[in-house]
Protein backbone atom coordinates (compact mmCIF):
# COMPACT_ATOMS: atom_id res chain seq x y z
CA UNK A 1 0.00 0.00 0.00
CA UNK A 2 1.28 3.60 -0.92
CA UNK A 3 1.36 5.63 2.26
CA UNK A 4 3.47 8.99 1.10
CA UNK A 5 3.92 10.73 -1.63
CA UNK A 6 6.58 13.32 -1.94
CA UNK A 7 6.97 15.98 -4.52
CA UNK A 8 9.75 18.38 -5.02
CA UNK A 9 10.07 21.20 -7.97
CA UNK A 10 7.94 18.69 -10.05
CA UNK A 11 6.32 20.64 -12.86
CA UNK A 12 3.64 23.24 -10.71
CA UNK A 13 4.61 21.77 -7.29
CA UNK A 14 7.20 23.44 -5.48
CA UNK A 15 7.07 21.39 -2.19
CA UNK A 16 4.96 18.54 -1.03
CA UNK A 17 4.31 15.45 1.10
CA UNK A 18 1.35 13.84 0.91
CA UNK A 19 0.44 10.71 3.06
CA UNK A 20 -2.16 7.77 2.20
CA UNK A 21 -4.31 5.81 3.87
CA UNK A 22 -6.41 2.47 3.17
CA UNK A 23 -9.29 2.40 1.04
CA UNK A 24 -10.77 4.56 -1.93
CA UNK A 25 -9.30 7.84 -1.75
CA UNK A 26 -10.90 10.74 -4.46
CA UNK A 27 -8.59 13.57 -5.68
CA UNK A 28 -10.45 16.39 -7.36
CA UNK A 29 -9.93 20.10 -8.08
CA UNK A 30 -10.57 22.66 -11.04
CA UNK A 31 -9.72 22.15 -14.36
CA UNK A 32 -5.70 22.79 -15.15
CA UNK A 33 -5.61 22.91 -11.07
CA UNK A 34 -2.63 20.07 -12.04
CA UNK A 35 -4.87 16.90 -10.30
CA UNK A 36 -3.19 14.56 -12.71
CA UNK A 37 0.45 15.45 -11.57
CA UNK A 38 -0.25 12.86 -9.06
CA UNK A 39 -0.77 10.38 -11.51
CA UNK A 40 2.48 11.36 -13.73
CA UNK A 41 4.51 11.51 -10.64
CA UNK A 42 3.28 7.64 -9.65
CA UNK A 43 4.52 6.99 -13.61
CA UNK A 44 7.82 8.17 -13.03
CA UNK A 45 8.34 6.40 -10.18
CA UNK A 46 6.81 3.49 -11.92
CA UNK A 47 10.04 3.66 -14.60
CA UNK A 48 8.24 5.62 -17.01
CA UNK A 49 10.17 8.40 -19.63
CA UNK A 50 11.79 11.25 -17.66
CA UNK A 51 11.48 14.54 -19.83
CA UNK A 52 12.98 17.98 -18.51
CA UNK A 53 10.02 19.50 -18.61
CA UNK A 54 8.43 17.86 -15.74
CA UNK A 55 11.22 20.34 -13.65
CA UNK A 56 9.43 23.42 -12.35
CA UNK A 57 10.80 26.41 -14.18
CA UNK A 58 13.94 28.01 -12.75
CA UNK A 59 14.60 25.11 -10.58
CA UNK A 60 18.09 22.73 -11.31
CA UNK A 61 15.94 19.35 -10.68
CA UNK A 62 13.28 17.85 -9.84
CA UNK A 63 12.63 15.02 -6.59
CA UNK A 64 9.99 12.26 -6.30
CA UNK A 65 9.44 10.02 -3.71
CA UNK A 66 7.17 7.17 -2.93
CA UNK A 67 7.08 4.83 0.37
CA UNK A 68 5.28 2.25 0.49
CA UNK A 69 4.23 -1.01 3.23
CA UNK A 70 4.49 -4.05 1.97
CA UNK A 71 1.98 -6.31 4.00
CA UNK A 72 -0.24 -6.37 1.22
CA UNK A 73 2.48 -7.53 -1.87
CA UNK A 74 4.20 -10.10 -1.17
CA UNK A 75 5.22 -10.71 -4.92
CA UNK A 76 7.25 -6.93 -4.65
CA UNK A 77 8.97 -7.96 -1.51
CA UNK A 78 9.97 -11.24 -3.15
CA UNK A 79 11.45 -8.85 -6.34
CA UNK A 80 13.29 -7.03 -3.63
CA UNK A 81 14.68 -10.27 -1.87
CA UNK A 82 15.85 -11.40 -5.66
CA UNK A 83 17.34 -8.20 -6.47
CA UNK A 84 19.06 -7.62 -2.63
CA UNK A 85 16.98 -4.35 -2.26
CA UNK A 86 15.03 -5.58 0.35
CA UNK A 87 14.62 -2.85 3.50
CA UNK A 88 12.21 -5.10 5.79
CA UNK A 89 8.54 -4.96 5.01
CA UNK A 90 8.64 -1.36 3.72
CA UNK A 91 10.36 0.34 0.46
CA UNK A 92 11.05 3.21 -0.98
CA UNK A 93 11.05 4.33 -4.28
CA UNK A 94 12.99 7.81 -5.15
CA UNK A 95 13.83 9.74 -8.53
CA UNK A 96 15.65 12.84 -9.41
CA UNK A 97 15.04 14.49 -12.61
CA UNK A 98 17.28 17.14 -13.75
CA UNK A 99 16.48 20.15 -15.82
CA UNK A 100 18.01 18.75 -18.67
CA UNK A 101 16.37 15.80 -19.17
CA UNK A 102 18.30 13.27 -17.32
CA UNK A 103 17.65 11.41 -14.28
CA UNK A 104 18.54 8.92 -11.32
CA UNK A 105 16.87 6.51 -9.65
CA UNK A 106 17.07 4.53 -6.09
CA UNK A 107 15.30 1.95 -4.44
CA UNK A 108 15.47 1.50 -0.44
CA UNK A 109 18.07 3.90 -1.01
CA UNK A 110 20.62 2.04 -3.94
CA UNK A 111 21.03 3.32 -7.19
CA UNK A 112 18.38 1.64 -9.62
CA UNK A 113 17.94 1.57 -13.59
CA UNK A 114 14.58 2.67 -15.08
CA UNK A 115 13.69 -0.65 -15.97
CA UNK A 116 14.25 -2.18 -12.52
CA UNK A 117 11.91 0.84 -11.23
CA UNK A 118 9.20 -0.59 -13.84
CA UNK A 119 9.41 -4.22 -12.90
CA UNK A 120 8.46 -3.53 -9.28
CA UNK A 121 6.27 -0.91 -9.74
CA UNK A 122 4.54 -3.11 -12.00
CA UNK A 123 3.92 -4.87 -8.69
CA UNK A 124 3.08 -1.79 -6.75
CA UNK A 125 0.82 0.09 -8.77
CA UNK A 126 -1.60 -0.61 -11.51
CA UNK A 127 -2.28 2.80 -13.42
CA UNK A 128 -5.45 3.18 -15.70
CA UNK A 129 -4.90 6.86 -17.63
CA UNK A 130 -7.59 8.44 -19.68
CA UNK A 131 -7.31 6.35 -22.72
CA UNK A 132 -7.23 3.24 -21.13
CA UNK A 133 -9.88 1.72 -23.00
CA UNK A 134 -7.81 1.96 -26.35
CA UNK A 135 -5.36 -0.93 -24.17
CA UNK A 136 -8.91 -3.40 -24.67
CA UNK A 137 -9.09 -3.08 -28.85
CA UNK A 138 -5.49 -4.88 -29.03
CA UNK A 139 -6.52 -8.28 -29.29
CA UNK A 140 -3.64 -9.66 -27.85
CA UNK A 141 -4.31 -8.02 -24.55
CA UNK A 142 -8.07 -9.09 -24.78
CA UNK A 143 -6.76 -12.67 -24.76
CA UNK A 144 -4.64 -11.79 -21.57
CA UNK A 145 -7.45 -10.25 -19.63
CA UNK A 146 -9.72 -13.11 -20.00
CA UNK A 147 -6.68 -15.62 -19.12
CA UNK A 148 -6.57 -12.99 -16.01
CA UNK A 149 -10.70 -12.98 -15.31
CA UNK A 150 -10.25 -16.85 -15.40
CA UNK A 151 -7.49 -17.08 -13.46
CA UNK A 152 -5.67 -19.27 -16.16
CA UNK A 153 -2.48 -18.54 -15.54
CA UNK A 154 -1.21 -22.28 -14.65
CA UNK A 155 -3.36 -23.01 -17.68
CA UNK A 156 -1.59 -20.45 -19.80
CA UNK A 157 1.95 -20.88 -18.50
CA UNK A 158 1.58 -24.72 -19.55
CA UNK A 159 1.16 -23.90 -22.89
CA UNK A 160 3.94 -21.19 -23.81
CA UNK A 161 6.26 -24.07 -21.09
CA UNK A 162 5.21 -26.90 -23.80
CA UNK A 163 5.29 -24.62 -27.20
CA UNK A 164 8.73 -23.47 -25.41
CA UNK A 165 9.75 -27.41 -25.79
CA UNK A 166 8.65 -27.91 -29.07
CA UNK A 167 10.06 -24.97 -30.72
CA UNK A 168 13.59 -26.01 -29.69
CA UNK A 169 12.70 -29.51 -31.02
CA UNK A 170 11.57 -28.46 -34.23
CA UNK A 171 14.81 -25.84 -34.79
CA UNK A 172 16.88 -28.68 -33.87
CA UNK A 173 15.58 -30.79 -36.23
CA UNK A 174 15.14 -27.60 -38.63
CA UNK A 175 18.86 -27.86 -38.31
CA UNK A 176 19.79 -30.93 -38.78
CA UNK A 177 17.91 -30.71 -42.07
CA UNK A 178 19.52 -28.04 -43.81
CA UNK A 179 22.55 -30.00 -43.41
CA UNK A 180 21.79 -32.06 -45.75
CA UNK A 181 23.83 -35.12 -47.21
CA UNK A 182 26.44 -35.53 -44.71
CA UNK A 183 28.49 -37.94 -46.38
CA UNK A 184 31.11 -36.09 -47.45
CA UNK A 185 31.92 -34.15 -44.68
CA UNK A 186 31.87 -37.44 -43.02
CA UNK A 187 34.58 -38.66 -45.58
CA UNK A 188 36.85 -35.18 -44.88
CA UNK A 189 36.53 -35.40 -41.10
CA UNK A 190 37.56 -39.37 -40.77
CA UNK A 191 40.64 -38.09 -43.29
CA UNK A 192 41.10 -35.11 -40.79
CA UNK A 193 41.19 -37.19 -37.93
CA UNK A 194 43.22 -40.53 -39.26
CA UNK A 195 46.08 -37.51 -40.30
CA UNK A 196 46.36 -36.46 -36.73
CA UNK A 197 45.99 -39.60 -35.20
CA UNK A 198 49.11 -40.78 -36.70
CA UNK A 199 50.79 -38.57 -34.52
CA UNK A 200 51.47 -38.21 -31.07
CA UNK A 201 49.84 -35.42 -29.93
CA UNK A 202 49.79 -35.17 -26.02
CA UNK A 203 51.26 -31.54 -24.74
CA UNK A 204 53.70 -33.22 -23.17
CA UNK A 205 55.18 -35.32 -25.49
CA UNK A 206 55.41 -32.28 -27.97
CA UNK A 207 57.18 -30.13 -25.37
CA UNK A 208 59.58 -33.23 -24.42
CA UNK A 209 60.27 -33.45 -28.01
CA UNK A 210 60.51 -29.69 -28.40
CA UNK A 211 63.48 -29.76 -25.84
CA UNK A 212 65.33 -32.73 -26.86
CA UNK A 213 65.83 -31.21 -29.90
CA UNK A 214 67.14 -27.96 -28.30
CA UNK A 215 69.22 -30.10 -26.79
CA UNK A 216 70.12 -31.75 -29.72
CA UNK A 217 70.77 -28.77 -32.49
CA UNK A 218 73.17 -27.74 -29.31
CA UNK A 219 75.22 -30.53 -29.01
CA UNK A 220 78.07 -29.14 -30.94
CA UNK A 221 78.15 -26.01 -29.30
CA UNK A 222 78.18 -27.50 -25.79
CA UNK A 223 80.86 -29.60 -26.52
CA UNK A 224 83.43 -27.11 -28.15
CA UNK A 225 82.22 -25.00 -24.89
CA UNK A 226 83.08 -27.33 -22.54
CA UNK A 227 86.68 -28.28 -24.10
CA UNK A 228 87.54 -24.85 -24.15
CA UNK A 229 86.32 -24.49 -20.60
CA UNK A 230 88.52 -27.19 -19.42
CA UNK A 231 91.27 -26.15 -21.41
CA UNK A 232 91.15 -22.76 -19.74
CA UNK A 233 91.22 -24.57 -16.65
CA UNK A 234 93.97 -27.22 -16.52
CA UNK A 235 96.00 -26.65 -20.24
CA UNK A 236 99.33 -28.24 -21.29
CA UNK A 237 100.92 -24.79 -21.61
CA UNK A 238 101.34 -23.83 -18.04
CA UNK A 239 98.97 -21.24 -18.51
CA UNK A 240 95.93 -22.98 -17.10
CA UNK A 241 93.84 -21.78 -14.16
CA UNK A 242 95.16 -24.68 -11.93
CA UNK A 243 98.97 -24.15 -13.07
CA UNK A 244 98.65 -20.25 -12.09
CA UNK A 245 96.71 -21.07 -9.09
CA UNK A 246 99.84 -23.75 -8.08
CA UNK A 247 102.50 -21.35 -8.75
CA UNK A 248 101.20 -18.98 -6.84
CA UNK A 249 100.63 -21.25 -4.00
CA UNK A 250 104.35 -22.19 -4.33
CA UNK A 251 105.55 -18.37 -3.82
CA UNK A 252 103.31 -18.28 -0.66
CA UNK A 253 104.66 -21.41 0.77
CA UNK A 254 108.05 -20.00 0.97
CA UNK A 255 107.34 -16.89 2.89
CA UNK A 256 104.45 -18.12 5.10
CA UNK A 257 106.54 -18.36 8.11
CA UNK A 258 107.18 -15.01 7.93
CA UNK A 259 104.15 -13.80 8.07
CA UNK A 260 101.18 -15.36 9.66
CA UNK A 261 99.02 -13.46 7.43
CA UNK A 262 100.60 -15.78 4.12
CA UNK A 263 99.81 -18.89 5.57
CA UNK A 264 95.94 -17.77 5.81
CA UNK A 265 96.50 -16.85 2.02
CA UNK A 266 97.74 -20.11 1.61
CA UNK A 267 95.22 -21.48 2.99
CA UNK A 268 92.71 -19.81 0.88
CA UNK A 269 94.38 -20.46 -2.16
CA UNK A 270 94.75 -24.47 -1.16
CA UNK A 271 90.64 -24.13 -1.05
CA UNK A 272 89.86 -22.62 -4.43
CA UNK A 273 92.42 -25.31 -6.10
CA UNK A 274 89.89 -28.23 -4.52
CA UNK A 275 87.37 -26.24 -5.80
CA UNK A 276 88.87 -26.07 -9.19
CA UNK A 277 89.69 -29.83 -9.38
CA UNK A 278 85.85 -30.25 -8.88
CA UNK A 279 84.40 -27.51 -11.10
CA UNK A 280 86.97 -29.36 -13.77
CA UNK A 281 85.81 -32.88 -12.59
CA UNK A 282 81.80 -31.93 -12.82
CA UNK A 283 82.88 -30.52 -16.53
CA UNK A 284 83.99 -33.46 -17.68
CA UNK A 285 81.50 -35.14 -16.55
CA UNK A 286 78.83 -33.13 -18.46
CA UNK A 287 80.79 -33.18 -21.51
CA UNK A 288 81.04 -36.94 -21.52
CA UNK A 289 77.56 -37.50 -21.23
CA UNK A 290 76.41 -34.73 -24.31
CA UNK A 291 75.91 -37.14 -27.47
CA UNK A 292 76.10 -36.25 -31.05
CA UNK A 293 73.37 -37.93 -32.77
CA UNK A 294 73.06 -36.72 -36.33
CA UNK A 295 70.35 -39.67 -36.43
CA UNK A 296 68.42 -38.21 -34.01
CA UNK A 297 68.09 -34.55 -35.23
CA UNK A 298 67.28 -35.81 -38.05
CA UNK A 299 64.27 -37.66 -36.40
CA UNK A 300 63.16 -34.99 -34.35
CA UNK A 301 63.72 -32.19 -37.40
CA UNK A 302 61.27 -35.04 -39.23
CA UNK A 303 58.78 -34.50 -36.15
CA UNK A 304 58.31 -30.80 -35.21
CA UNK A 305 58.01 -31.13 -39.56
CA UNK A 306 54.96 -32.69 -39.19
CA UNK A 307 53.34 -30.90 -36.02
CA UNK A 308 54.15 -27.74 -37.82
CA UNK A 309 52.50 -28.29 -40.74
CA UNK A 310 49.61 -30.19 -39.00
CA UNK A 311 49.43 -26.55 -36.75
CA UNK A 312 49.30 -24.63 -39.85
CA UNK A 313 46.78 -26.95 -41.79
CA UNK A 314 44.64 -26.19 -38.60
CA UNK A 315 45.10 -22.64 -37.48
CA UNK A 316 46.04 -24.12 -34.16
CA UNK A 317 49.32 -23.40 -31.96
CA UNK A 318 51.53 -26.86 -31.42
CA UNK A 319 49.64 -27.61 -27.88
CA UNK A 320 46.55 -27.55 -29.32
CA UNK A 321 46.38 -30.42 -31.57
CA UNK A 322 44.89 -32.66 -29.75
CA UNK A 323 42.18 -30.80 -28.71
CA UNK A 324 41.45 -30.10 -32.16
CA UNK A 325 41.27 -33.53 -33.31
CA UNK A 326 38.62 -34.73 -30.16
CA UNK A 327 37.12 -31.45 -31.17
CA UNK A 328 36.97 -33.07 -35.19
CA UNK A 329 35.98 -36.42 -33.60
CA UNK A 330 33.23 -35.43 -31.89
CA UNK A 331 31.59 -33.76 -34.70
CA UNK A 332 32.04 -36.94 -36.62
CA UNK A 333 30.18 -38.76 -34.34
CA UNK A 334 27.60 -36.38 -34.42
CA UNK A 335 27.17 -36.17 -37.85
CA UNK A 336 27.52 -40.04 -37.91
CA UNK A 337 24.77 -40.54 -35.79
CA UNK A 338 22.83 -37.43 -37.93
CA UNK A 339 20.13 -40.31 -39.26
CA UNK A 340 19.24 -41.90 -36.29
CA UNK A 341 19.35 -38.55 -34.27
CA UNK A 342 16.68 -37.37 -37.28
CA UNK A 343 13.95 -40.28 -36.32
CA UNK A 344 14.69 -39.50 -32.78
CA UNK A 345 13.67 -35.69 -33.15
CA UNK A 346 10.55 -36.46 -35.18
CA UNK A 347 9.40 -38.61 -32.60
CA UNK A 348 9.68 -35.99 -29.43
CA UNK A 349 8.47 -33.50 -32.20
CA UNK A 350 5.14 -35.34 -32.05
CA UNK A 351 4.87 -36.17 -28.40
CA UNK A 352 6.08 -32.60 -27.92
CA UNK A 353 2.84 -31.13 -29.93
CA UNK A 354 0.84 -34.13 -28.30
CA UNK A 355 1.39 -32.49 -24.95
CA UNK A 356 1.18 -28.78 -26.46
CA UNK A 357 -2.62 -30.16 -27.50
CA UNK A 358 -3.50 -31.75 -24.51
CA UNK A 359 -2.25 -28.26 -22.35
CA UNK A 360 -4.18 -26.47 -24.90
CA UNK A 361 -7.26 -28.22 -24.57
CA UNK A 362 -7.30 -27.57 -20.84
CA UNK A 363 -6.57 -23.60 -21.32
CA UNK A 364 -9.46 -23.71 -23.36
CA UNK A 365 -11.83 -25.24 -21.65
CA UNK A 366 -11.02 -22.73 -18.86
CA UNK A 367 -11.18 -19.99 -21.48
CA UNK A 368 -14.68 -21.17 -22.43
CA UNK A 369 -15.65 -21.01 -18.88
CA UNK A 370 -14.50 -17.32 -17.81
CA UNK A 371 -15.83 -15.78 -21.50
CA UNK A 372 -19.14 -17.24 -20.49
CA UNK A 373 -18.68 -15.31 -17.10
CA UNK A 374 -17.17 -12.41 -18.09
CA UNK A 375 -19.70 -12.14 -21.31
CA UNK A 376 -22.33 -11.90 -18.42
CA UNK A 377 -20.65 -9.87 -15.72
CA UNK A 378 -19.93 -7.44 -18.28
CA UNK A 379 -23.48 -7.13 -19.98
CA UNK A 380 -24.86 -7.05 -16.37
CA UNK A 381 -22.56 -3.86 -15.77
CA UNK A 382 -23.56 -2.49 -19.02
CA UNK A 383 -27.30 -2.14 -17.65
CA UNK A 384 -26.18 -0.64 -14.61
CA UNK A 385 -23.95 2.03 -16.63
CA UNK A 386 -27.20 3.04 -18.56
CA UNK A 387 -27.08 0.32 -21.43
CA UNK A 388 -29.74 -1.43 -20.61
CA UNK A 389 -30.34 -4.10 -22.60
CA UNK A 390 -26.63 -4.58 -23.95
CA UNK A 391 -24.62 -7.45 -24.42
CA UNK A 392 -21.24 -7.90 -24.36
CA UNK A 393 -19.79 -11.23 -25.67
CA UNK A 394 -16.75 -12.82 -25.50
CA UNK A 395 -15.97 -15.22 -28.87
CA UNK A 396 -13.04 -17.53 -29.17
CA UNK A 397 -11.78 -18.60 -32.69
CA UNK A 398 -9.83 -21.78 -33.27
CA UNK A 399 -6.43 -21.00 -35.00
CA UNK A 400 -6.45 -21.53 -38.58
CA UNK A 401 -2.67 -22.77 -37.85
CA UNK A 402 -2.89 -26.01 -36.51
CA UNK A 403 1.05 -26.21 -35.15
CA UNK A 404 1.52 -25.57 -31.75
CA UNK A 405 1.55 -21.97 -30.62
CA UNK A 406 2.42 -19.42 -27.63
CA UNK A 407 -0.72 -18.33 -26.61
CA UNK A 408 -2.99 -21.59 -26.90
CA UNK A 409 -5.25 -22.84 -29.82
CA UNK A 410 -7.45 -19.69 -30.21
CA UNK A 411 -8.00 -15.79 -30.68
CA UNK A 412 -10.00 -14.02 -28.53
CA UNK A 413 -12.27 -11.08 -29.77
CA UNK A 414 -14.88 -9.12 -27.73
CA UNK A 415 -18.02 -8.14 -29.51
CA UNK A 416 -20.97 -5.86 -27.92
CA UNK A 417 -23.96 -4.82 -28.74
CA UNK A 418 -24.98 -1.23 -27.49
CA UNK A 419 -28.66 -1.76 -27.66
CA UNK A 420 -31.46 -4.80 -27.94
CA UNK A 421 -31.91 -6.57 -30.94
CA UNK A 422 -28.56 -5.43 -32.35
CA UNK A 423 -26.24 -8.16 -33.48
CA UNK A 424 -22.79 -7.98 -31.41
CA UNK A 425 -19.91 -6.45 -32.82
CA UNK A 426 -16.29 -6.48 -32.59
CA UNK A 427 -15.25 -3.85 -29.61
CA UNK A 428 -12.40 -2.40 -32.08
CA UNK A 429 -15.65 -1.49 -34.78
CA UNK A 430 -17.82 0.02 -32.47
CA UNK A 431 -18.29 3.66 -33.58
CA UNK A 432 -19.24 5.59 -30.24
CA UNK A 433 -16.64 6.94 -28.59
CA UNK A 434 -19.35 7.82 -25.33
CA UNK A 435 -20.31 3.89 -25.92
CA UNK A 436 -16.79 2.45 -26.17
CA UNK A 437 -16.18 4.84 -23.05
CA UNK A 438 -19.04 3.03 -21.29
CA UNK A 439 -18.27 -0.42 -22.59
CA UNK A 440 -14.40 -0.12 -21.59
CA UNK A 441 -15.33 1.24 -18.13
CA UNK A 442 -17.39 -2.17 -17.40
CA UNK A 443 -14.51 -4.23 -18.28
CA UNK A 444 -12.21 -2.61 -16.94
CA UNK A 445 -14.72 -2.53 -13.34
CA UNK A 446 -15.67 -6.59 -14.01
CA UNK A 447 -12.06 -7.72 -14.52
CA UNK A 448 -10.44 -5.41 -11.69
CA UNK A 449 -8.89 -6.80 -8.82
CA UNK A 450 -7.99 -10.01 -10.20
CA UNK A 451 -4.35 -9.26 -9.60
CA UNK A 452 -2.36 -8.97 -6.81
CA UNK A 453 -1.04 -4.99 -7.34
CA UNK A 454 -2.37 -3.58 -3.59
CA UNK A 455 -2.78 -0.32 -5.16
CA UNK A 456 -4.82 0.90 -8.26
CA UNK A 457 -4.72 4.15 -9.74
CA UNK A 458 -7.59 5.73 -11.85
CA UNK A 459 -7.11 9.07 -14.11
CA UNK A 460 -10.15 10.15 -14.84
CA UNK A 461 -11.97 6.99 -16.24
CA UNK A 462 -15.17 8.25 -15.58
CA UNK A 463 -14.82 10.81 -18.23
CA UNK A 464 -17.83 10.75 -20.38
CA UNK A 465 -20.70 9.88 -17.77
CA UNK A 466 -23.01 11.18 -15.28
CA UNK A 467 -26.07 11.20 -13.53
CA UNK A 468 -26.69 7.77 -11.95
CA UNK A 469 -24.23 6.09 -14.11
CA UNK A 470 -21.43 8.34 -11.85
CA UNK A 471 -22.85 7.04 -9.03
CA UNK A 472 -22.93 3.15 -10.24
CA UNK A 473 -19.11 3.87 -11.20
CA UNK A 474 -18.41 5.60 -8.15
CA UNK A 475 -20.00 2.53 -5.86
CA UNK A 476 -17.95 -0.25 -7.78
CA UNK A 477 -14.84 2.44 -7.11
CA UNK A 478 -15.07 2.34 -3.50
CA UNK A 479 -16.24 -1.42 -3.26
CA UNK A 480 -12.84 -2.08 -4.85
CA UNK A 481 -11.43 0.04 -2.47
CA UNK A 482 -12.52 -2.68 0.44
CA UNK A 483 -10.05 -4.98 -1.24
CA UNK A 484 -7.13 -2.83 -2.49
CA UNK A 485 -6.06 0.56 -2.53
CA UNK A 486 -7.59 2.84 -5.00
CA UNK A 487 -6.81 6.74 -6.16
CA UNK A 488 -9.29 8.23 -8.28
CA UNK A 489 -8.78 11.63 -10.38
CA UNK A 490 -12.16 12.05 -10.95
CA UNK A 491 -14.31 15.30 -11.63
CA UNK A 492 -17.37 13.93 -11.15
CA UNK A 493 -19.41 15.12 -7.68
CA UNK A 494 -20.90 11.53 -7.59
CA UNK A 495 -17.92 9.58 -7.39
CA UNK A 496 -16.06 12.21 -5.27
CA UNK A 497 -18.32 11.84 -2.77
CA UNK A 498 -18.28 8.22 -2.57
CA UNK A 499 -14.29 8.03 -1.60
CA UNK A 500 -13.27 7.20 2.32
CA UNK A 501 -10.87 9.96 2.07
CA UNK A 502 -10.83 13.36 -0.42
CA UNK A 503 -7.94 15.45 -1.67
CA UNK A 504 -7.98 18.52 -3.34
CA UNK A 505 -6.00 19.82 -5.74
CA UNK A 506 -6.00 23.73 -5.77
CA UNK A 507 -3.30 26.11 -8.07
CA UNK A 508 -1.92 29.39 -6.15
CA UNK A 509 -0.47 32.44 -7.70
CA UNK A 510 1.85 34.22 -5.72
CA UNK A 511 4.00 37.31 -7.05
CA UNK A 512 4.78 36.00 -10.64
CA UNK A 513 5.15 32.18 -9.30
CA UNK A 514 1.86 29.46 -10.50
CA UNK A 515 1.85 26.49 -8.08
CA UNK A 516 -0.35 23.08 -7.00
CA UNK A 517 -0.77 22.47 -3.39
CA UNK A 518 -3.08 19.30 -2.39
CA UNK A 519 -5.02 20.00 0.97
CA UNK A 520 -6.87 16.65 2.56
CA UNK A 521 -10.87 17.93 3.08
CA UNK A 522 -13.16 17.07 5.53
CA UNK A 523 -15.62 17.93 7.06
CA UNK A 524 -17.33 21.53 5.89
CA UNK A 525 -14.35 21.58 3.04
CA UNK A 526 -15.29 18.84 1.79
CA UNK A 527 -18.97 19.74 1.89
CA UNK A 528 -18.16 22.52 -0.13
CA UNK A 529 -16.15 20.95 -2.44
CA UNK A 530 -18.68 18.27 -3.37
CA UNK A 531 -21.06 21.29 -4.19
CA UNK A 532 -18.23 23.01 -6.37
CA UNK A 533 -18.37 20.24 -8.22
CA UNK A 534 -22.00 19.89 -8.86
CA UNK A 535 -23.22 23.62 -9.14
CA UNK A 536 -20.07 25.86 -10.39
CA UNK A 537 -18.99 29.05 -8.80
CA UNK A 538 -21.62 30.28 -6.66
CA UNK A 539 -22.34 27.83 -3.65
CA UNK A 540 -25.82 28.09 -2.97
CA UNK A 541 -28.07 26.56 0.32
CA UNK A 542 -29.36 24.07 -2.46
CA UNK A 543 -25.99 23.18 -3.66
CA UNK A 544 -24.73 22.82 0.04
CA UNK A 545 -27.39 20.67 1.11
CA UNK A 546 -27.26 18.24 -2.51
CA UNK A 547 -23.42 17.56 -1.36
CA UNK A 548 -24.03 17.22 2.62
CA UNK A 549 -26.70 14.44 1.04
CA UNK A 550 -24.48 13.05 -0.91
CA UNK A 551 -21.79 12.19 1.66
CA UNK A 552 -24.31 11.47 4.24
CA UNK A 553 -25.57 8.66 1.73
CA UNK A 554 -22.57 7.71 0.51
CA UNK A 555 -21.56 7.23 4.78
CA UNK A 556 -18.67 9.77 4.83
CA UNK A 557 -19.98 12.45 7.59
Amino acid sequence: MLTHLALSNFAVVSAHGLPLGPGFTVVTGETGAGKSLLVDALLCLSGARAESGMVRHGAERAELSAEFHLNDAPEALAWLRENELDDGDTCQLRRVIRADGGSKAWINGRAATAAQLGELGGLLLEIHGQHEQQRLLDRRQQLGLLDAFGQCQAEAEAVRTAHRHWLSLKQALDDLQRRGDVGERIDYLQHQVAELRRQPLEPEHIETAVMRHKRQSQSGQLLAACAAAASLLDGEDGTSALALLRAGMAQIARWQDSDAGLAEVHGLLESADVQLKEALSQLRHLQDGIELDPAEIAELDAQLGHWHELARKHRVGLHELQAKCEALDAELEQLRGSGDAAVRLQTELKDAAEAWRAAAAALSARRRDAAERLGQAVSALMDELGMAGGRFVVELEANADATPQAQGGERCEFLVSANPGQPPRALRKVASGGELARISLAIEVATLGLDPTPTMVFDEVDSGIGGAVAEVVGRKLRALGGRCQVLCVTHLAQVASLGHQHLQVAKRIASDSTESQVTALDGEARVREIARMMGGVTLTPQTLAHAEAMLAQAGNP
